[in-house]
């Protein structure tokens, strides 16, 4: 598989298993039944964060990053000149990063950002990326090294706009991509776009058929095969060959039985080219949807637009280039089920929430979602919008829900290796006990047990201001009951035959806590 390569990959392609871990601080709750999250952060140390609670639990991610147009007079900014992005490049890359071009640089923002977007995908998850052309060719790389080429779904062409700017010079660009890549495609299944009133109304009953309506099909294919090019003779006896260059769908014998099950249509006089009757009962629910999308089905700019300034009102509105909440939903209609995660690391103004809540409410469903930002707008403005969303607009009804805000907290670890004394015992054995078992840490009584998994107890064996050593005095404290033991401690008082005697594995803190 061909690679892309580029300055400063090096530096970065195995950052996301490097980069710190930190913790998620709530800072409040709006509304009830608040199952969703807004996370004010560095994207990529928020989805590390993540990771105990939710790795391979997300269905679909959906993101919109900069396009790296170089634009840089909107309130986000599309390019890799951000402050933020500007200091995390020189922590990360180094002083080299200085002279690395635009690109160089957004790929290197970008690489263990996806790293860790598949880790939290679902092996039946799908991603969805908006770029334009800045960037799509090297985005397209980047995804089929991270994602892998099998896994790639389609490049979707969004048509975002619908009339041309006249002060271009060469081509008024009037479409987006949305790149598609699946975390495992033999495991993903994608749903049909709900069929329209229009599409059923081409479906008549001119004959009275019992088995309802149908619609007449193409009974030719091209290019011929030549065992099915054979003339068929109508009900009045006239012969009819398939078009030149082409062959019929059916054999003769496959003909027959289909003449015979009245599923061949030669007109009402019987004399008309035959084709075949497609019901409306054996029509499968949902239409295979395709891969542009016009501003007349999933909207346009202008419409997000609008829609912003609704929300916020005109001398509010912050952005000028929202994606519309159309477009997000038919993603999530195409590939979400009721009680699935998404998750949006590059929320913006918060239109993937608010494509979740509208359509949550059009089937009943109970989708959550997750919203990363790293602005400093992540309050003002994305979790403003959702509440506006949730509690009602001008003269839109609310669509009710709640969610929790956090901001990104402190490093579990510190530079030198130790763990942060600041962090509360429960948030470390939480992230411990996933290191051990890969499963989500859940509260229960026991000062120092993690619980158990699969016939294996997990003790943290932990005190802030003192020494703790796993000795027999400890072990009688935990009720040994002839089973596994997994037990991190300070020292160990036990010898090897002691420890094998007992069925205990020791873990050095901090030394062998594993790391994200």
């Amino acid at each position: 598989m061909p690679l892309l390569h580029w300055l400063g990959k090096d530096k970065i392609v195995n950052y996301a298993q490097k980069a710190p871990f930190h913790l998620l601080e709530k800072r409040y709750q709006y509304g009830d039944n608040a199952h969703n999250k807004i996370i004010h952060g560095d994207n990529l140390l928020a989805l590390k964060s993540l990771l105990p609670q939710y790795e391979n639990k997300i269905k679909c991610i959906y993101i919109d990053p900069p396009y790296n147009t170089g634009n840089e007079n909107w309130v986000y900014n599309d390019n890799v000149n951000s402050p933020q992005i500007q200091k995390w490049l020189g922590q990360v890359v180094g002083k080299p990063a200085e002279d690395f071009s635009r690109h160089d640089k957004w790929l290197c923002m970008m690489y263990p950002r996806l790293q860790l977007l598949r880790r939290l995908l679902a092996d039946n998850g799908v991603i969805f990326i908006s770029i334009d052309d800045n960037e799509q060719a090297n985005l397209k790389l980047i995804c089929d090294e991270i994602f892998g080429g099998d896994n790639f779904i389609s490049n979707i062409i969004w048509q975002r706009a619908y009339a041309p700017v006249n002060l271009k010079k060469t081509f008024s660009q009037n479409h987006d991509f949305v790149l598609c890549y699946s975390k495992n495609l033999n495991n993903f299944n994608m749903k049909g776009l709900q069929r329209s009133v229009e599409a059923d109304d081409r479906y008549k009953n001119p004959d009275n058929d019992p088995r309802g309506v149908w619609k007449s099909d193409n009974l030719s294919v091209g290019p011929a095969v030549a065992a099915n090019i054979y003339e068929i003779i109508t009900p009045t006896g006239r012969k009819v060959l398939p078009p030149k260059g082409r062959s019929w769908v059916l054999n003769k014998e496959r003909l027959a039985e289909f003449i015979a099950d009245n599923r061949i249509w030669f007109g009402n006089q019987g004399d008309a080219t035959p084709s075949l009757k497609r019901f409306l009962s054996e029509v499968k629910d949902g239409i295979t949807p395709m891969t542009v999308w016009t501003y007349q089905e999933v909207g346009h700019t202008q419409d997000a637009k609008k829609e912003i300034k609704a929300i916020f009102s005109e001398s509010e509105a912050p952005f000028d280039t929202p994606k519309t909440t159309r477009l997000l939903e038919r993603i999530f209609q195409l590939t979400t089920d009721s009680n699935d995660l998404i998750l949006d690391s590059f929320a913006g103004s918060g239109t993937t929430a608010h494509a979740v809540l509208n359509l949550n409410k059009v089937d009943g469903g109970n989708r959550q979602f997750i919203l990363i930002e790293c602005e400093d707008y992540a309050e003002t403005i994305t979790a403003e919008r959702v509440r506006r969303v949730m509690a009602g607009y001008g003269e839109v009804a609310g669509l009710g829900g709640g969610f929790e805000y956090y901001e990104l907290g402190q490093a579990l670890f510190l530079e030198n290796g130790f763990l942060n004394e600041e962090v509360p015992t429960e948030q470390i054995k939480e992230y411990v006990y996933y290191t051990e078992t890969q499963q989500a840490y859940k509260p229960h009584d026991g000062q120092y047990s993690m619980g158990e998994w699969e016939d294996r107890s997990y003790y943290f064996y932990y005190e802030k201001d003192s020494e703790c050593r796993l000795d027999m005095d400890f072990l009688a404290t935990i009720n040994y009951r002839s089973r596994a033991y997994t037990i991190y401690a300070d020292i160990c008082g036990l010898s090897e035959a002691q420890l094998e005697k007992y069925n205990v594995i020791y873990k050095k803190i901090p030394r062998d806590i594993s790391r994200l």
